[in-house]
């Protein structure tokens, strides 16, 4: 099974995104059939862990192992969180940016608010997967919510358009209330599946 981990903004703070990917040149570009490969809204997610391939045999353990991660974080926040701040992050989806160039160009918007606390979290679970001999990300951690993978189907100078006008961009805040344990089967498109959630 092909597994990650993940929080999903809820449908208005997608929604108020959605408005805004509206006018940017990607959008047009995929109305005039180019397949810019935008992600669809009801799908879109803040990936925490990437595990990969994991034998469904594990899942049991994963059951176990995520609700504890989730309060380790709750534990190792709590330092950097001020009096009263307890309960989930609050997080609001802005500004933007990519990675990679070419044919490996990825379109994202960035997440401001408790940011501190979400990287507390992704790090609590990347451990908890690690001292469990269970794959996962070795990259740093870098939240955001990826909007479009157009590789090289967009213009350059469209792609920094959208950036400049996804730099002014800050939508709603809201609370990131529960972790998900998402199964994805590649496509296109790709299939998400729910598997468990825990709440923040």
């Amino acid at each position: 099974m092909r597994l990650f981990i993940a929080i999903y903004p809820p449908v208005e703070a997608i929604a108020h995104l959605s408005t805004r990917l509206a006018g940017l040149r990607l959008a047009a570009a995929s109305a005039a059939g180019t397949n810019v490969r935008l992600v669809d809204p009801a799908t879109a997610h803040l990936t925490l862990a990437f595990l990969g391939e994991v034998d469904p045999v594990r899942l049991a353990e994963l059951r176990r192992l995520l609700p504890r991660a989730v309060q380790a974080a709750h534990g190792g926040a709590a330092a950097e969180v001020p009096a009263g701040c307890n309960g989930p992050p609050v997080l609001r989806l802005g500004g933007g940016g990519r990675f990679g160039w070419g044919r490996s160009t990825v379109l994202w918007v960035d997440v401001h608010g408790d940011v501190n606390r979400l990287g507390a979290l992704a790090g609590a679970v990347r451990t908890a997967l690690t001292a469990a001999g269970l794959p996962g990300d070795e990259r740093p951690f870098r939240p955001h919510l990826t909007i479009a993978r157009p590789g090289d189907r967009l213009p350059p100078a469209d792609i920094e358009a959208d950036l400049a006008t996804l730099h002014d961009y800050l939508g709603p805040p809201w609370p990131a209330e529960e972790l998900v344990l998402v199964q994805s089967r590649p496509g296109p498109p790709s299939r998400y599946h729910r598997l468990a959630a825990w709440p923040l």
